[in-house]
């Protein structure tokens, strides 16, 4: 007997996939080398589009691209449900093919060079965190494949002359510096500002802009410290936050280190009026932390609450392309039993901009394909997309940051926008709880 749930993930998914107007999948198994293999739905396509990435299965980063991973899967299973990605005469089946990299950079590079010379895939989505991304994005650029860096927010990979790799993400000089104007703005009186970040690529090149912006806006940096990837006591670096007596603490790294620190702050009583952490508050896990949790906000790429629609787009001049919010969002609960956060929705979004690019292609040749990259801008559910074509080739210009934050609601502790004023659903909390 066929279940009611099956019968409703299988409409959803041709839902999404209508709306975003063709496409093809496949489910990946649970094993740590996974290859998707095509549904019965997926017989009206008459090629085959490869697509090569790998997941975090198992190391330090397995929360948040687990997440990616099921966002991808979800928008292969709805186009492929749907028929196929038309591209020119032909629809194409999209195959999905994986590796676990353990969190280890050294892995990707040896995984993503057997994705291209071995498992011949035509185009590439990078694994979850910009150093991971980064290790990618060094053997599509040596191979001279498409690779949609996904996950990965740190702009200087973009500074280097890479000429297939394009982003996803808002680029990571833009986390932080929008927590400090709505800092700015909820106490003008706020002038001293703690960063504590982890020392890897991304985090250190969000703080160090966050830095630069504070110093351009008079806002003193009371301490600027960084710790160690895998950190789980963070009393030290507590005792100098405590010390500095800040306003304002900034910075974490991931969502391992970034909900501990956020533990540690509660449970030591640091008093700061507002923290806003990378990454780990933006995961619907994070408020497992309870009182940890409360008042603390979440740069992030997406959150359900967006109002990226049809109408928003034509405002702006340009297209919209593919399911509404809503839409994705009771997909992905519908599917995973949870709501979507930025990883699953910067997932689906990675797909949902190839498929894009392949249907103004119209074919699967990777220069054709990058053209339609570059001349790209669009809006989706997930907001605006837009690349640099410039000297900052395949830099994300489009798309725009919202702030969440941690706040008691009806139904307990619930994320809601409170940042930038066009797209808040509530106010912000200050000073926080």
């Amino acid at each position: 007997m066929i279940s009611t749930k099956f019968i409703s993930l299988m409409a959803g998914a041709a839902m999404l996939a209508t709306a975003a107007c063709g496409g093809t999948s496949a489910p990946a198994s649970s094993s740590p080398e996974r290859s998707a293999a095509p549904d019965s739905a997926s017989t009206q396509a008459t090629g085959v589009v490869r697509i090569g990435f790998t997941s975090s299965i198992t190391g330090s980063l397995t929360n948040e691209s687990k997440e990616q991973t099921q966002g991808l899967q979800l928008w292969a299973d709805g186009v492929n449900a749907a028929g196929g990605i038309q591209a020119g005469a032909q629809k194409m089946r999209v195959e999905l093919k994986s590796y676990d990299d353990e969190s280890k950079q050294d892995r990707v590079q040896q995984l993503y060079t057997r994705l291209i010379t071995e498992d011949k895939v035509d185009f590439l989505i990078s694994p979850y965190s910009s150093g991971m991304a980064a290790a990618s994005a060094v053997v599509t650029e040596q191979y001279g494949k498409t690779n949609l860096l996904v996950g990965a927010a740190d702009d200087g990979a973009f500074s280097r002359g890479y000429k297939h790799a394009f982003q996803v993400y808002s680029p990571g000089s833009k986390y932080l510096t929008g927590a400090l104007d709505m800092l700015a703005k909820a106490d003008p009186n706020a002038r001293r500002v703690a960063l504590v970040n982890e020392k890897e690529p991304f985090s250190t090149g969000v703080v160090k802009a966050a830095s630069d912006y504070a110093e351009q806006h008079g806002v003193t940096v009371v301490l600027n410290e960084g710790y160690d990837t895998g950190t789980s006591d963070f009393a030290p670096f507590i005792s100098k936050i405590a010390g500095a007596t800040p306003d304002a603490i900034l910075g974490g790294g991931h969502f391992a280190d970034g909900s501990t620190l956020a533990r540690q702050l509660s449970e030591k009583q640091v008093k700061a009026k507002f923290v806003t952490l990378l990454v780990a508050p933006a995961d619907p896990k994070f408020a497992q932390l309870g009182d940890g949790a409360l008042g603390v906000v979440a740069p992030s790429q997406w959150e359900p609450q967006v109002t990226y629609s049809a109408q928003a787009a034509q405002e702006l001049g340009v297209p919209y392309f593919g399911p509404a919010v809503k839409d994705f969002t009771s997909a992905y609960q519908q599917k995973y039993g949870s709501n979507p956060s930025y990883f699953a929705a910067g997932g689906y979004a990675s797909g949902l901009i190839l498929q894009k690019a392949l249907q103004d292609a119209g074919t699967t040749q990777a220069d054709k394909v990058e053209g339609a990259l570059a001349k790209m801008d669009l809006m989706s559910f997930y907001g605006r997309v837009k690349f640099d074509t410039g000297s900052h080739f395949g830099l994300q210009v489009g798309h725009d940051m919202v702030y969440a934050q941690w706040q008691n609601g009806a139904a307990g502790l619930e994320r809601q926008i409170v940042w930038p004023p066009a797209a808040a659903a509530a106010q912000l909390v200050y000073p926080k709880a």
